[in-house]
């Protein structure tokens, strides 16, 4: 258990760093954007490139934010019935969903990887008049549901855990 535990404190550092970059690509959007109104409607001087990079920052952000997310459970979840069940029929419940779960990230990764591969034969870029690296955006894609993927394992082996002991495994706050 010693061991699933160094794992654990692994998989939570790397959801922590993608947290704290979800949190500086938020200021990065939150900041442009203001940026961008104001050189827009009051300098009337819009921006080429700022629009595009914030787009770009804002899927970057779904990517690391959901990571996150899944990790530290603040996912909306149907609580009308789930919130009544005890630890072993929650995880019950978990255990025959994560297969949708799998399912979803395994076809990110496998297409994710094709079409980033291909973006970075094709050195694809934005197509406007200041053309923006798309391909470490399309290579970001699949590592991110890589790493979603150590998460619900995370989260299946606890499940596995609490049905098979009867109450959900004590998490080390350090």
């Amino acid at each position: 258990m010693r061991i699933w535990a160094m794992i654990q404190k692994v998989i939570d550092m790397i959801s922590e760093l993608f947290g704290r970059i979800g949190w500086i690509l938020l200021l990065y959007c939150m900041f442009l954007g203001i940026t961008d109104v104001f050189l827009r409607y009051v300098l009337d001087s819009p921006s080429q490139w700022i629009s595009t990079t914030v787009q770009v920052a804002m899927v970057m952000m779904a990517c690391v934010g959901g990571v996150y997310a899944l990790n530290d459970n603040a996912f909306v979840k149907l609580d009308l019935f789930y919130a009544n069940f005890s630890d072993r029929k929650k995880a019950i419940c978990d255990i025959i969903t994560v297969v949708f779960t799998f399912m979803f990230l395994i076809a990110l990764v496998w297409k994710g990887y094709h079409a980033a591969v291909m973006s970075v034969k094709l050195k694809q870029v934005t197509p406007t008049s200041i053309p923006i690296p798309i391909y470490p955006l399309k290579i970001f894609i699949p590592i991110s549901g890589v790493v979603m993927m150590l998460v619900v394992l995370k989260k299946l082996v606890n499940d596995i855990i609490t049905v098979v002991r009867g109450k959900a495994p004590q998490v080390d706050v350090k």
